[in-house]
């Protein structure tokens, strides 16, 4: 009873820690991470510090998958985050070797809850959140302490003579009891502990707890298939990725248990065997990363044939919005997904524009917004309701605000663009030709899916140059008709398209802008800051 009660202390200090690391990470971790995993080796380094930072490979994992299905990483750069995150994973066993078998931290760790709890109660922001993080750890070591007195009290009715024996059969039998205990626990972390603190007391030998943490690394990827079932493909190769990985790793771990035996022997006599097991774990991982990574992009496309994507969601416009549910579960990969599909939709609208103000007008694109933009952006609004905001997280509220503000201008733009017959009269009056051309080429670079962004700040300075022209010319409009110069029906022509072109110039301006946003990491404007004037 002891053992089970330390072990559900242990799991939820785990979770405690986890969040509120995740938390304070916030979304400079989520930039972070799809900025600097520009290539798979650069993916194992920031998965293997993501992972280090916010405890869990579960919360990498699922980030990275709403990068690939955001379209912010490609596939074979998600599986060096994924080789990354299962090396970070081990440090978990070092802090409980170092900090809770070495220092025997877990004696302070009563007092300090106090502390900790105190904080996380009265205290606000950042503040809560490093109480959040000390009480977790604290949990933490009570529940190994726990655990350890429980195992303790099993003498010798535990003994590495009541578990299989060497031999392949015995190592087998091992491997698989490993993997079930992670599986029940559903955190190989705490599997880990369970280990060490057998291992600590007595009750295991060396060599089974190794043959067992084999097991365990193999039983990590159960959660994540049983997570990816009805979940989108990217989620299912993800999870076929990560499991392959760790079998493959299973697979050389254990002749590096069996050939690396002596040099594990004199590490657990110089270091102790605890230290010894946490050694041989980040190594194999680490041999593991090593023998993948120069094969990841051949390995990527195995998986993508393997899981074969038959049921992209497709539109007329070649519109895949990839918004999926399973995503949900994380605020931020959630955002991350809608922002690539809010961007796609404006990219498709900025195409059939730029191309209706191009030199040779073609009206066609114009035509088909209706249909095309107006169904995807009203798939991403109901999306976007279904996204759960945590309290405390005003970064994420920020962005939230700034992705609802983004739909709203392309639904207004979207219907300006119902009113096609001003187009023409734009494109015949000289003093406005020069000005919607150059709009037009504005957004159809910005359309363009190899230029990095829309084009945000090129579009507010056109607007801002449209607005001032275009009062000029409308009082030079009012002029010409007063003298006579033209009739009254095409002074009302030509200040409805001025008015019309300077409102689509303000959203498309306003579209970019919001697209780009990102609450903490950039110093562009705040969703509220003031932009191209709305009038």
């Amino acid at each position: 009873m002891t053992i089970l009660g330390g072990i559900g202390m242990f799991l939820f200090g785990m979770k405690i820690m986890t969040d509120a690391l995740r938390e304070a990470a916030g979304s400079r971790l989520r930039h972070l991470l799809s900025q600097f995993t520009t290539t798979p080796l650069a993916g194992v380094l920031t998965g293997t510090a993501a992972t280090a930072v916010v405890q869990s490979s579960s919360a990498t994992t699922v980030m990275t998958i709403g990068f690939v299905g955001a379209g912010l990483l490609s596939f074979p750069q998600a599986l060096g985050v994924i080789y990354g995150a299962n090396i970070g994973t081990t440090v978990t066993g070092w802090i409980v070797t170092l900090f809770g078998f070495k220092l025997k931290l877990g004696s302070l760790a009563l007092p300090a809850l106090f502390g900790a709890s105190l904080l996380a109660l009265l205290g606000q922001g950042g503040w809560a959140r490093l109480g959040r993080v000390l009480a977790g750890l604290c949990l933490l070591f009570i529940g190994l302490d726990m655990m350890q007195a429980g195992a303790a009290g099993f003498g010798d009715r535990l003994t590495p003579q009541t578990l299989p024996q060497g031999g392949l059969l015995g190592d087998l039998q091992l491997v698989l009891l490993g993997l079930a205990v992670t599986v029940v626990m559903q955190s190989s972390s705490a599997a880990m502990a369970v280990a060490l603190v057998l291992l600590g007391s007595g009750g295991i030998s060396f060599e089974q707890a190794a043959a067992m943490v084999i097991g365990m690394n193999l039983g990590t990827t159960v959660t994540a298939i049983l997570a990816s079932v009805g979940g989108s493909v990217t989620m299912r190769q993800t999870a076929l990725a990560n499991l392959l990985f760790n079998a493959g790793t299973a697979l050389l771990a254990y002749p590096l248990l069996v050939l690396g035996g002596p040099v594990l022997t004199r590490a657990a006599d110089a270091a102790g065997e605890t230290t010894a097991l946490v050694l041989f774990h980040t190594g194999f991982n680490l041999a593991g990363a090593l023998m993948f990574l120069p094969f990841t992009a051949a390995f990527a496309r195995r998986v993508e044939r393997m899981v074969p994507d038959r049921s992209a969601r497709v539109r007329p416009g070649g519109l895949d919005l990839a918004l999926d549910p399973a995503l949900l579960k994380d605020e931020g990969a959630a955002m991350d997904a809608v922002q690539t599909a809010l961007g796609r939709v404006a990219r498709h609208v900025f195409a059939a524009l730029g191309r209706a103000l191009a030199p040779v007008s073609d009206m066609r694109g114009l035509a088909t917004v209706e249909d095309v933009a107006r169904p995807a952006l009203a798939e991403i609004e109901d999306y976007v309701t279904r996204i759960n905001l945590p309290d405390g997280k005003p970064a994420e509220r920020d962005r939230y605000g700034a992705l609802l503000h983004q739909a709203d201008h392309l639904e207004r733009l979207i219907k300006r663009l119902e009113r096609r017959s001003v187009v023409p009269v734009l494109l015949s009056d000289p003093a406005l030709s020069r000005l919607s051309r150059t709009l037009g080429a504005t957004l159809r670079r910005a359309a363009d899916p190899a230029v990095d962004g829309l084009e945000a700040d090129r579009l507010r300075r056109l607007a801002q140059r449209i607005e001032g022209r275009t009062r000029q010319h409308r009082r030079a409009t009012l002029l010409h008709e007063h003298v006579g110069l033209i009739s009254v029906a095409e002074m009302f022509d030509r200040t409805d398209a001025m008015r019309w072109l300077r409102r689509v110039a303000e959203h498309t301006a306003r579209i970019a802008h919001y697209n780009g946003w990102m609450p903490g990491v950039t110093d562009r404007q705040a969703p509220d800051a003031p932009g191209p004037a709305m009038t």
